[in-house]
């Protein structure tokens, strides 16, 4: 049963319902919010996929997708917040995430009777979860039903595809170039590298672990790849060191390949497209035979 009220908040007065975040809050929420703010690059790129970016009124300062996110007013980074500036675009509704977002400017928000509603994406089940959340809180259910409806399918076509490969490839994903930084098995990228027929060779516990050069070579990754804010510059840099070991498996075979990180690290839609990108990478053979 829904319990509509009404809901008061700054430059506000409408009906309101009742729902549950991630922090396990029991929230007030406009049953139809006009002044959204979201509070992550991620989130922000949800809202646009859903079709609902004419709510959004203010965005953090790494909101780069799509292009139209970045004319929208910034509002700090998603870690280091300002209250100011949000408080300036009279929400009626801010999108957190649960474990990014400073709680402090969260709890001044709710203290002025603005709502923020926190989400938690983990893996590409929960991005799922959280999409459909989302769509929840802006009345686009139907658009967020579609959209995850299409990412399962596009998942579901990927794990048929690596079923007909006969091995999985030694894998390592490189963030930056100094230190040299790859990724634990408790991240996004940990998950598409498996589900896209590969091994990860820096899975274990540590989230971000970091290698020398040495070990590196001895792990001897059959696909290199890498991603870094700086592009093509670093990347033409880190490929002639990597250069100078022609005997690597990656580097003889003509695979170490420079992505964008927002392919493999954001919680959002592109997950997938950074899922089939890695497919393609790790295992062209699949392609090349149906083509």
């Amino acid at each position: 049963m829904v319990t509509v009220i009404l809901f008061i908040g700054i430059g506000t007065l409408s009906h309101a319902k009742m729902v549950t975040d991630k922090l396990g809050r029991n929230l007030t929420v406009p049953d139809a919010p006009q002044r959204v703010v979201a509070l992550a690059p991620s989130i922000t790129e949800i809202i646009y996929a859903l079709g609902q970016e004419h709510l959004l009124k203010g965005v953090t300062v790494y909101s780069d997708y799509p292009p139209a996110a970045v004319r929208l007013p910034k509002v700090g980074s998603y870690v280091q917040l300002n209250l100011e500036k949000i408080l300036t675009l009279k929400p009626d509704l801010c999108i957190a995430i649960k474990d990014g977002n400073p709680r402090e400017v969260a709890n001044r928000l709710e203290s002025l009777n603005i709502p923020v509603y926190a989400v938690n994406p983990r893996n590409l089940e929960t991005v799922m979860t959280t999409i459909l959340e989302i769509g929840n809180l802006l009345n686009a259910t139907q658009q967020a039903d579609i959209l995850v409806q299409r990412m399962r399918s596009r998942v579901h076509d990927v794990k048929s595809l690596v079923e007909q490969a006969g091995y999985r490839p030694r894998v390592f994903y490189q963030i930056g170039i100094s230190p040299i930084v790859s990724v634990g098995t408790d991240t996004f990228m940990h998950e598409l590298i498996v589900l896209a027929g590969g091994e990860n060779l820096a899975q274990g516990s540590a989230a971000y672990p970091r290698f020398s050069r040495e070990q590196v070579l001895v792990l001897a990754p059959e696909v290199l790849i890498i991603t870094s804010m700086a592009r093509q510059a670093v990347f033409e840099q880190v490929k002639a060191e990597w250069s100078r070991w022609p005997h690597m498996p990656a580097i003889r075979d003509h695979r170490i390949f420079l992505e964008d990180s927002n392919f493999f690290d954001r919680p959002t839609p592109r997950l997938v497209d950074g899922l089939e990108l890695l497919v393609k990478l790790i295992h062209p053979e699949l392609f090349d035979e149906t083509q």
